[in-house]
C-alpha cells in the first residue's frame, strides 16, 4: 500500500515538474513577445548555476553557436532592437522531465513584422517556422533555461498545387 502512495506521489510530483517545465517555457516566449530583456535573462541559468564562457547554449536559426550568457543577453538584444513586433504560436509542444533536467520540444509558429515603409506605420507581417529545443535545469529558485536550439522549417510554398 505505501508503494502505491509513493507511486501516486512521484506522478504527482512529476506532473508538477512538466506544469512548472511548461510555464518557464512559456515565460520565455512571452519575454520575447513584449521585449523585456531582464526577464528573458531571468529565464536563463544565473551565474551562480552556469559560468559565462560555457554555462548556457543557444543556436538562433541560421546563427553560429552561442556560448555563455554574455553573448547569449547580446544575441536577444539584438533581436529585439531590430524585431518590430513578433508573436509565437507554439504547437506539438512537449515536455519530458529526468530528475533535474527537463527537455521541451515544440513548433514556433512565428509572425514577425519588418520595417513599416511609411513612418508611424506597421511594417509587413511575416510569418515563418521554426522547430526549437529548449533545454531547463532545476536550479533552488526553479526550472532555468540551459540550452536552446532553433532550426527553421523549410516551406516550399508548392503544398496547394500537389493537391
Amino acid at each position: 500500500m505505501a508503494e502505491a502512495a509513493n507511486g501516486n506521489n512521484g506522478a504527482a510530483a512529476l506532473e508538477l515538474d512538466r506544469e512548472a517545465v511548461l510555464a518557464a517555457n512559456r515565460a520565455l516566449y512571452e519575454a520575447l513577445e513584449n521585449g523585456d530583456l531582464e526577464a528573458v535573462e531571468a529565464i536563463w541559468l544565473g551565474a551562480a548555476d552556469a559560468d559565462d564562457k560555457h554555462g548556457v547554449v543557444c543556436v538562433h536559426p541560421g546563427w553560429p553557436v552561442l556560448r555563455g550568457r554574455a553573448q547569449v543577453t547580446r544575441s536577444y538584444m539584438l533581436i529585439m532592437a531590430n524585431t518590430e513586433y513578433i508573436q509565437f504560436f507554439l504547437t506539438d509542444v512537449e515536455v519530458e522531465v529526468q530528475g533535474d533536467v527537463a527537455l521541451v520540444t515544440c513548433t514556433e509558429n512565428i509572425l514577425s513584422g519588418g520595417e513599416p515603409e511609411t513612418e508611424g506605420e506597421l511594417g509587413p507581417l511575416v510569418g515563418g517556422k521554426v522547430v526549437s529545443t529548449n533545454v531547463f535545469r532545476r536550479t533552488e529558485d526553479g526550472w532555468h533555461l540551459w540550452s536552446h536550439h532553433g532550426s527553421p522549417v523549410l516551406t516550399s510554398g508548392d503544398d496547394e498545387d500537389e493537391e
